[in-house]
């Protein structure tokens, strides 16, 4: 058994699961954990069948959820680290080792994967684009450092970040600006490092024009929720 868990929510990726774990099985030793988040096609048998573990949720109980959920395997199995990674194969599992290294050597408690630091192909649609950057100042400003990619989803952390994200601090519906200004005022150490990212194979659960808007109006009230706390 490895010391790290690789955790990736997954709802309804069938047909794109099975060729992450093998990108991810080129890359990394570490133990792959796949937390089936109430999909209605072959998800799961896929990714049990690459050679992952699957937890299964009862419904679809969303991103943040399942992360959680995950987290909380990884502690009871034992885990010291964690990476989560998306299951669509947007996560290019190259960077696996530049985003756990820092948190093995313990230089930090997360490390953040951002698509920005280095010049690379990702593009986003313009209302996306506007709130990562939104969001990437407010985070700034907040935690007095500069915060590229807010809204990554590709991470690494330590047990001690675990049992934090396993709290009912931590928020289950869309963990991402609100998340690192949590971690500062907690007085965890963090950094972002370059990653390479893709473009997702299918719709984003920010797509549209709708679904940005309130994923906005959410992540500001998060974020000022998370202000008017005691740290």
């Amino acid at each position: 058994m490895s010391n790290t868990a690789i955790i990736m929510p997954a709802c309804n990726e069938e047909g794109r699961i099975a060729s992450t774990i093998s990108g991810i099985r080129k890359f990394s030793n570490a133990d792959i954990v796949v937390v089936n988040d109430g999909s209605d096609d072959d998800t799961a048998s896929e990714a049990r069948k690459a050679g992952a573990v699957v937890i299964y949720l009862p419904s679809n109980l969303g991103y943040g959820a399942a992360l959680q959920t995950g987290f909380k395997y990884a502690l009871d199995k034992g885990y010291e680290f964690a990476v989560q990674m998306d299951a669509d194969g947007q996560h290019d599992p190259a960077s696996i080792k530049a985003i756990i290294e820092p948190a093995i050597a313990d230089e930090v408690d997360v490390v953040i994967g951002s698509r920005f630091l280095d010049k690379g192909n990702y593009k986003s649609p313009f209302v996306r684009r506007m709130g990562m950057y939104f969001f990437a100042v407010i985070t700034s400003v907040v935690t007095g450092r500069t915060i590229t990619d807010p809204t990554s989803g590709f991470q690494a952390l330590n047990k001690k970040v675990m049992e934090f994200y396993a709290s009912d601090a931590y928020p289950t519906d869309y963990p991402d600006a609100d998340v690192i200004i949590m971690l500062h005022r907690q007085g965890f150490r963090f950094k972002e490092v370059p990653v390479i990212m893709h473009n997702a194979a299918k719709r984003s659960m920010h797509g549209g024009i709708l679904k940005p808007l309130y994923y906005i109006f959410k992540m500001m009230l998060s974020i000022f929720v998370t202000l008017l706390r005691k740290e």
